[in-house]
């Protein structure tokens, strides 16, 4: 007969949990981090240089972000996958359905890799949330200018003062041209779908760095929590074994015993 209860019982829920953050807030950052890179270079090449060989360095570090970002999307869909099964092996539920469950050097050894290298993972994602905060800073500055356009104090002032200048950020060369906008040219840039999208997805994919973040984070209580079950359900198991093996020592010694008497009441 089929146990609804018994099934749903074998579950790794937290593991669960954190494999669907952890797959959430890499997709977004991913997804999100990859469009709105392309959506940078594209007003920059459209605005800021027009020159090919002046952002071409930028085009090329766009690239190899691009290719990591690929990188990243496939390791940790499979990484989160085999956290996922190392989540079900190690539940409890799943031990007592299957009685001749045993712990193994090695698989106390596998959890405990994964601990190390999830430690490892979630320190370079922490590096990682750091890094995508860096141009959600940098557009929420040209964003903050681009409202100082319409703001009262910009009809006292000249319009053509209020510039943004992205050669200061290093993203391309001071001999660019034109590097910098002001003015009625700035306000087209700010209503260009390029700059309203890119800084947007920025924002999205920094909060899908910082919930990966929490995920790893979230696993790593996990996986700390489930080697030390491990570790002591195998000296459970030892002790029991050395109990066992007394009793059974024991039980030969008295039935030995009996034959002896019963062999000199006979003779």
């Amino acid at each position: 007969r089929f146990e609804p209860n018994l099934c749903l019982g074998g579950v790794p829920y937290a593991s669960l949990v954190a494999t669907i953050l952890c797959f959430s807030g890499v997709a977004l950052f991913c997804g999100c981090g990859h469009v709105a890179l392309t959506g940078t270079v594209t007003m920059v090449e459209n605005h800021f240089s027009r020159i090919t060989s002046d952002h071409a360095a930028l085009t090329d570090v766009v690239q190899i972000l691009q290719y990591i970002i690929y990188g990243i999307a496939c390791f940790f869909f499979l990484y989160g996958i085999i956290l996922l099964a190392e989540g079900f092996y190690t539940t409890s539920a799943v031990k007592e359905m299957h009685s001749e469950f045993k712990t193994t050097v090695c698989g106390r050894c596998i959890s405990a890799m994964f601990v190390f290298l999830t430690h490892v993972l979630g320190l370079g994602w922490l590096g990682i949330f750091g890094f995508s905060a860096v141009p959600v800073f940098l557009f929420y500055n040209m964003w903050t200018t681009c409202g100082a356009l319409k703001s009262p104090i910009a009809n006292l002032t000249s319009v053509d003062n209020i510039c943004v200048d992205v050669r200061q950020y290093g993203i391309i060369p001071w001999n660019a041209t034109p590097g910098k906008a002001c003015g009625s040219t700035l306000s087209d840039i700010c209503n260009t779908s390029e700059f309203y999208l890119s800084y947007h997805l920025y924002i999205v994919a920094c909060a899908g760095a910082g919930a990966t973040v929490i995920a790893l984070v979230h696993y790593l209580m996990i996986l700390a929590a489930n080697w030390a079950y491990l570790k002591g359900l195998c000296q459970q198991t030892h002790a029991y074994q050395d109990i066992k093996t007394r009793d059974d020592q024991e039980l030969q010694d008295v039935q030995s015993r009996s034959k002896e008497g019963l062999n000199s009441s006979y003779s």
